[in-house]
Protein backbone atom coordinates (compact mmCIF):
# COMPACT_ATOMS: atom_id res chain seq x y z
CA UNK A 1 0.00 0.00 0.00
CA UNK A 2 1.33 3.45 -0.93
CA UNK A 3 2.02 5.82 1.92
CA UNK A 4 -0.70 8.47 2.15
CA UNK A 5 0.33 12.02 1.33
CA UNK A 6 0.12 14.65 4.03
CA UNK A 7 -2.76 17.06 3.49
CA UNK A 8 -1.89 20.30 1.73
CA UNK A 9 -2.79 23.60 3.35
CA UNK A 10 -5.18 25.49 1.04
CA UNK A 11 -4.63 28.84 -0.64
CA UNK A 12 -7.08 31.68 -0.08
CA UNK A 13 -9.59 32.63 -2.79
CA UNK A 14 -11.24 35.71 -1.22
CA UNK A 15 -14.36 33.68 -0.48
CA UNK A 16 -15.26 36.10 2.34
CA UNK A 17 -13.93 39.37 0.94
CA UNK A 18 -15.83 42.31 2.46
CA UNK A 19 -17.52 40.15 5.11
CA UNK A 20 -17.31 40.19 8.89
CA UNK A 21 -17.08 37.10 11.09
CA UNK A 22 -17.34 36.58 14.87
CA UNK A 23 -15.58 33.53 16.32
CA UNK A 24 -15.82 32.37 19.94
CA UNK A 25 -13.09 30.37 21.71
CA UNK A 26 -10.62 31.36 19.00
CA UNK A 27 -7.45 31.60 21.10
CA UNK A 28 -4.93 28.79 21.46
CA UNK A 29 -4.12 26.23 18.79
CA UNK A 30 -7.42 24.50 18.11
CA UNK A 31 -10.31 24.69 15.67
CA UNK A 32 -11.30 28.23 16.68
CA UNK A 33 -7.88 29.74 15.96
CA UNK A 34 -7.49 27.70 12.76
CA UNK A 35 -10.90 28.95 11.60
CA UNK A 36 -10.02 32.56 12.40
CA UNK A 37 -6.83 32.24 10.35
CA UNK A 38 -8.65 30.66 7.42
CA UNK A 39 -11.35 33.37 7.41
CA UNK A 40 -8.63 36.02 7.28
CA UNK A 41 -6.94 34.18 4.42
CA UNK A 42 -10.27 34.20 2.60
CA UNK A 43 -10.61 37.97 2.89
CA UNK A 44 -12.78 38.44 5.99
CA UNK A 45 -12.46 40.91 8.85
CA UNK A 46 -12.86 39.11 12.16
CA UNK A 47 -13.70 39.56 15.82
CA UNK A 48 -12.39 36.80 18.05
CA UNK A 49 -13.24 36.10 21.66
CA UNK A 50 -12.03 33.77 24.35
CA UNK A 51 -12.17 33.44 28.13
CA UNK A 52 -8.36 33.19 28.46
CA UNK A 53 -6.87 36.69 28.47
CA UNK A 54 -3.21 35.84 27.74
CA UNK A 55 -4.05 33.30 25.05
CA UNK A 56 -6.45 35.78 23.46
CA UNK A 57 -3.78 38.48 23.35
CA UNK A 58 -1.30 36.05 21.78
CA UNK A 59 -3.86 34.88 19.21
CA UNK A 60 -4.76 38.46 18.32
CA UNK A 61 -1.11 39.34 17.75
CA UNK A 62 -0.41 36.22 15.70
CA UNK A 63 -3.45 36.81 13.49
CA UNK A 64 -2.75 40.53 13.13
CA UNK A 65 0.84 39.77 12.13
CA UNK A 66 -0.50 37.98 9.04
CA UNK A 67 -1.36 41.45 7.74
CA UNK A 68 -4.59 40.31 6.13
CA UNK A 69 -8.04 41.48 7.28
CA UNK A 70 -8.86 43.51 10.37
CA UNK A 71 -8.51 41.55 13.64
CA UNK A 72 -10.31 42.71 16.80
CA UNK A 73 -10.68 40.78 20.03
CA UNK A 74 -12.60 40.86 23.30
CA UNK A 75 -12.76 38.62 26.34
CA UNK A 76 -15.99 36.63 26.57
CA UNK A 77 -17.28 33.92 28.89
CA UNK A 78 -20.07 32.24 26.91
CA UNK A 79 -21.96 31.42 30.11
CA UNK A 80 -22.21 35.14 31.00
CA UNK A 81 -25.13 36.99 29.38
CA UNK A 82 -23.57 40.43 29.82
CA UNK A 83 -20.25 39.29 28.35
CA UNK A 84 -22.13 37.97 25.32
CA UNK A 85 -24.02 41.25 24.90
CA UNK A 86 -20.69 43.08 25.12
CA UNK A 87 -19.19 40.78 22.49
CA UNK A 88 -21.91 41.53 19.95
CA UNK A 89 -21.94 45.26 20.69
CA UNK A 90 -18.17 45.31 20.26
CA UNK A 91 -18.35 43.31 17.02
CA UNK A 92 -20.93 45.66 15.52
CA UNK A 93 -18.63 48.60 16.28
CA UNK A 94 -15.64 46.90 14.62
CA UNK A 95 -17.16 45.18 11.59
CA UNK A 96 -18.91 46.75 8.61
CA UNK A 97 -21.38 43.86 8.78
CA UNK A 98 -21.81 40.68 10.78
CA UNK A 99 -22.12 37.94 8.19
CA UNK A 100 -21.22 34.81 10.16
CA UNK A 101 -20.95 33.68 13.77
CA UNK A 102 -18.77 30.66 14.49
CA UNK A 103 -19.97 29.14 17.76
CA UNK A 104 -16.91 27.21 18.89
CA UNK A 105 -16.74 27.33 22.70
CA UNK A 106 -16.92 24.02 24.52
CA UNK A 107 -15.43 22.01 27.35
CA UNK A 108 -14.64 18.31 27.36
CA UNK A 109 -13.42 15.86 29.94
CA UNK A 110 -13.00 12.18 30.67
CA UNK A 111 -14.98 10.75 33.58
CA UNK A 112 -17.33 7.82 34.07
CA UNK A 113 -20.77 8.83 35.26
CA UNK A 114 -20.55 6.88 38.50
CA UNK A 115 -17.58 9.03 39.54
CA UNK A 116 -18.88 12.32 38.14
CA UNK A 117 -19.90 15.12 40.49
CA UNK A 118 -22.82 17.43 39.85
CA UNK A 119 -20.37 20.28 39.36
CA UNK A 120 -18.37 18.37 36.72
CA UNK A 121 -21.56 17.55 34.82
CA UNK A 122 -22.97 21.07 35.10
CA UNK A 123 -19.76 22.81 34.00
CA UNK A 124 -19.54 20.86 30.74
CA UNK A 125 -23.25 21.33 30.03
CA UNK A 126 -23.15 25.03 30.91
CA UNK A 127 -20.21 25.90 28.66
CA UNK A 128 -20.81 23.48 25.79
CA UNK A 129 -24.61 23.47 25.49
CA UNK A 130 -25.95 26.50 27.37
CA UNK A 131 -23.12 28.65 26.02
CA UNK A 132 -23.93 27.59 22.46
CA UNK A 133 -27.58 28.45 23.00
CA UNK A 134 -26.77 31.90 24.43
CA UNK A 135 -24.44 32.77 21.55
CA UNK A 136 -27.07 31.64 19.03
CA UNK A 137 -29.76 33.69 20.75
CA UNK A 138 -27.59 36.82 20.60
CA UNK A 139 -26.42 36.10 17.05
CA UNK A 140 -29.86 35.97 15.43
CA UNK A 141 -30.70 39.70 15.64
CA UNK A 142 -27.11 40.58 14.73
CA UNK A 143 -27.34 38.53 11.53
CA UNK A 144 -30.77 39.65 10.30
CA UNK A 145 -29.62 42.63 8.23
CA UNK A 146 -26.94 40.60 6.44
CA UNK A 147 -29.04 37.41 6.28
CA UNK A 148 -25.94 35.68 7.55
CA UNK A 149 -25.28 32.33 9.15
CA UNK A 150 -24.27 30.50 12.32
CA UNK A 151 -21.94 27.52 12.33
CA UNK A 152 -21.91 25.50 15.55
CA UNK A 153 -19.13 23.17 16.61
CA UNK A 154 -20.70 19.85 17.61
CA UNK A 155 -18.98 16.45 17.76
CA UNK A 156 -19.46 12.95 16.43
CA UNK A 157 -19.96 12.02 20.10
CA UNK A 158 -23.43 13.49 19.68
CA UNK A 159 -24.08 10.31 17.68
CA UNK A 160 -21.50 7.78 18.90
CA UNK A 161 -21.03 6.13 22.28
CA UNK A 162 -17.72 6.50 24.10
CA UNK A 163 -17.13 5.58 27.73
CA UNK A 164 -16.21 8.47 29.99
CA UNK A 165 -17.84 11.07 27.74
CA UNK A 166 -21.47 11.10 28.88
CA UNK A 167 -21.48 14.79 29.86
CA UNK A 168 -19.70 15.97 26.70
CA UNK A 169 -21.71 13.67 24.42
CA UNK A 170 -24.99 14.83 25.96
CA UNK A 171 -23.96 18.47 25.50
CA UNK A 172 -22.92 17.97 21.87
CA UNK A 173 -26.10 16.04 21.08
CA UNK A 174 -27.91 19.07 22.47
CA UNK A 175 -25.92 21.36 20.16
CA UNK A 176 -27.03 19.22 17.23
CA UNK A 177 -30.68 19.47 18.31
CA UNK A 178 -30.37 23.24 18.78
CA UNK A 179 -28.90 23.52 15.29
CA UNK A 180 -31.78 21.64 13.70
CA UNK A 181 -34.61 23.30 15.61
CA UNK A 182 -33.41 26.91 15.58
CA UNK A 183 -32.56 26.65 11.88
CA UNK A 184 -36.27 26.22 11.19
CA UNK A 185 -37.03 29.27 13.33
CA UNK A 186 -34.71 31.52 11.31
CA UNK A 187 -35.49 30.45 7.74
CA UNK A 188 -37.82 33.41 7.14
CA UNK A 189 -35.12 35.75 8.45
CA UNK A 190 -32.74 34.41 5.80
CA UNK A 191 -30.35 33.09 8.46
CA UNK A 192 -28.82 29.65 7.94
CA UNK A 193 -27.67 27.55 10.89
CA UNK A 194 -25.52 24.43 10.48
CA UNK A 195 -22.96 22.51 12.50
CA UNK A 196 -19.75 20.55 12.06
CA UNK A 197 -19.22 17.34 13.98
CA UNK A 198 -15.48 16.55 14.16
CA UNK A 199 -14.26 13.17 15.34
CA UNK A 200 -10.72 14.04 16.44
CA UNK A 201 -8.81 17.26 15.78
CA UNK A 202 -5.28 17.17 17.16
CA UNK A 203 -4.20 20.17 19.23
CA UNK A 204 -2.13 20.70 22.40
CA UNK A 205 -5.20 21.32 24.59
CA UNK A 206 -6.53 17.78 24.15
CA UNK A 207 -4.07 16.50 26.74
CA UNK A 208 -5.76 18.66 29.38
CA UNK A 209 -9.02 16.72 29.13
CA UNK A 210 -8.03 13.33 27.68
CA UNK A 211 -5.20 10.91 28.34
CA UNK A 212 -2.46 10.38 25.76
CA UNK A 213 -3.49 6.73 25.61
CA UNK A 214 -7.07 7.69 24.69
CA UNK A 215 -5.92 10.21 22.06
CA UNK A 216 -3.59 7.65 20.46
CA UNK A 217 -6.33 5.02 20.48
CA UNK A 218 -8.87 7.35 18.87
CA UNK A 219 -6.36 8.40 16.22
CA UNK A 220 -5.68 4.75 15.40
CA UNK A 221 -9.42 4.19 14.79
CA UNK A 222 -9.59 6.82 12.06
CA UNK A 223 -9.41 5.53 8.49
CA UNK A 224 -6.38 7.74 7.85
CA UNK A 225 -4.68 6.54 11.03
CA UNK A 226 -4.46 10.10 12.37
CA UNK A 227 -6.58 12.85 13.81
CA UNK A 228 -7.52 15.83 11.68
CA UNK A 229 -5.46 18.97 11.54
CA UNK A 230 -7.57 21.81 13.04
CA UNK A 231 -7.51 23.62 9.69
CA UNK A 232 -9.12 20.61 8.04
CA UNK A 233 -12.13 21.14 10.31
CA UNK A 234 -11.91 24.88 9.68
CA UNK A 235 -12.24 24.29 5.94
CA UNK A 236 -15.65 22.69 6.46
CA UNK A 237 -16.69 25.54 8.78
CA UNK A 238 -15.75 27.97 6.01
CA UNK A 239 -17.82 26.00 3.51
CA UNK A 240 -20.88 26.07 5.76
CA UNK A 241 -20.46 29.81 6.36
CA UNK A 242 -20.09 30.55 2.65
CA UNK A 243 -22.56 31.05 -0.17
CA UNK A 244 -21.44 27.65 -1.48
CA UNK A 245 -23.68 26.15 1.23
CA UNK A 246 -26.68 28.34 0.36
CA UNK A 247 -29.15 25.42 0.40
CA UNK A 248 -28.00 23.92 3.71
CA UNK A 249 -29.68 24.75 6.98
CA UNK A 250 -30.31 22.60 10.04
CA UNK A 251 -27.61 20.18 8.90
CA UNK A 252 -24.83 18.56 10.91
CA UNK A 253 -21.82 17.64 8.79
CA UNK A 254 -19.56 14.89 10.14
CA UNK A 255 -15.89 15.80 9.62
CA UNK A 256 -14.45 12.38 10.18
CA UNK A 257 -12.74 9.51 8.45
CA UNK A 258 -15.09 7.09 10.20
CA UNK A 259 -18.75 6.49 9.51
CA UNK A 260 -20.81 8.65 11.88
Amino acid sequence: MNKLKNPTYPSGTNLFKGKGVILTAAAGAGIGFASAKRFLEEGADIVISDVHETRLADATKNLSDLDLGKVSSILCDVTDDKAIDDLFSFAKSKLDSVDAVINNAGLGGECELINMTNDEWSKVIDITLNGAMKIMRAAIPALESSQGCIVNNASVLGWRAQAGQSHYAAAKAGVMALTRCVALETVEKGIRINAVAPSLAINPHLAKTSSHELIDHLASQEAYGRGAEPWEIANVILFLASDLASYLTGEVISVSSQRA
